[in-house]
């Protein structure tokens, strides 16, 4: 009887069906409940394109071996300090809590600085387990962040927290696997916030818009006057120049052309209109035309204010609207 049961036994395991079914068991994916309250957030570094973040994270697992004390991986941290770390093994499942301070870096956005909208990003995996092997979930139930933490001259808009799967285009030198592909299992956060942008653009913007407005008193200055109207013009440029110059400063470098040079653009192009007009009105008082001069520096005055504040209005416009 004892060798008839053996003998079926080994056949059961023969057949690929319940072999793949037993491998199945074994290798079965754990899941680990996440979820994170984020304290506070600070020391935004436009520049440096980074920030600190300090977070209590709690986790709930079955499988010790996963040990998110040391195996813990922030992808995007530059820096990761844990604290005040708790750890109950009573029950059926292990459950971990801790507190994150971290310094993370982000890409920003810059295109409609000041009025920008940024993400900020937050991400968790564990460097030991893949997603063979491990499977997180997101705690929803609650709050994700302290409503009372103000960030300074940002608004917070919405904060989700959610999971994904991290591809990695390598094995990690792990000849076993069939191809250098692995997949870790992601737990992630999303806030987003909005600048509080009013008295920033005008803290930024107005050196440049007074530069404009010294230029174009030039029109209601006699065209004989021309020492004047040259040196105001000139002197507006550079001043308009070395403010672009302050405002890029702060900014983290950036291919693409932001409002920031379209502002600065216009104003530009605006005042080399003012020169070129000064010396077409020095020309027209040169052949004795005074008063044909006085009536085009009135005109192109009036046009050329009229477009420079259609174009700043719309510019400015879209930037808060995207």
């Amino acid at each position: 009887m004892n060798k008839a049961l053996s003998l079926l036994m080994v056949l059961l395991i023969g057949i690929p069906g319940f072999r793949g079914s037993a491998q199945a068991q074994e290798n079965e994916k754990d899941t680990v409940s996440v979820g994170v309250y984020i304290v506070s957030i600070h020391d935004i570094d436009f520049k440096e394109k980074e920030y600190a973040i300090n977070l209590w994270l709690w986790l709930k697992y079955k499988n010790k071996d996963f040990d998110f004390y040391n195996n813990l991986e922030v992808p995007q941290a530059k820096s990761v300090t844990k604290s005040f770390v708790t750890m109950d093994t009573t029950g059926e499942k292990v459950y971990m809590q801790m507190k994150l301070q971290c310094v993370m870096k982000d890409s920003w956005r810059i295109n409609n600085f000041p009025f920008d909208r940024q993400t900020l990003r937050f991400s968790i995996e564990n460097s030991q387990f893949d997603r063979r092997s491990l499977i997180f979930t997101a705690d929803t139930v609650g709050q994700h962040f302290d409503p009372r933490f103000t960030l300074r001259g940002w608004n917070i808009d919405s904060c989700i927290v959610g999971t994904s799967v991290r591809i990695y285009e390598t094995g990690f030198g792990d000849t076993s696997l069939p191809s250098p592909h692995t997949e870790y299992s992601a737990f992630r956060v999303r806030l987003s916030v909005t600048r509080d942008a009013g008295g920033l653009f005008w803290k930024m913007f107005l050196g440049m818009y007074l530069a404009f407005l010294i230029a174009y008193i030039c029109f209601y200055i006699h065209a004989d006057g021309i020492d004047s109207r040259f040196g105001l013009s000139v002197g507006s440029l550079f001043a308009v120049v070395g403010n672009k110059y302050i405002i890029d400063s702060s900014l983290p470098d950036s291919t693409t052309f932001t409002l920031v040079d379209t502002l600065h653009g216009i104003t530009l192009a605006f005042i080399f209109t003012v020169i070129a007009a000064t010396a077409y009105s020095l020309n027209l008082v040169k052949k004795n035309q005074h008063k044909k001069a006085h009536r085009f520096d009135m005109i192109v005055a009036q046009v050329l204010l009229l477009i420079y504040l259609i174009l700043n209005f719309y510019f400015i416009a879209q930037a808060r609207v995207d």
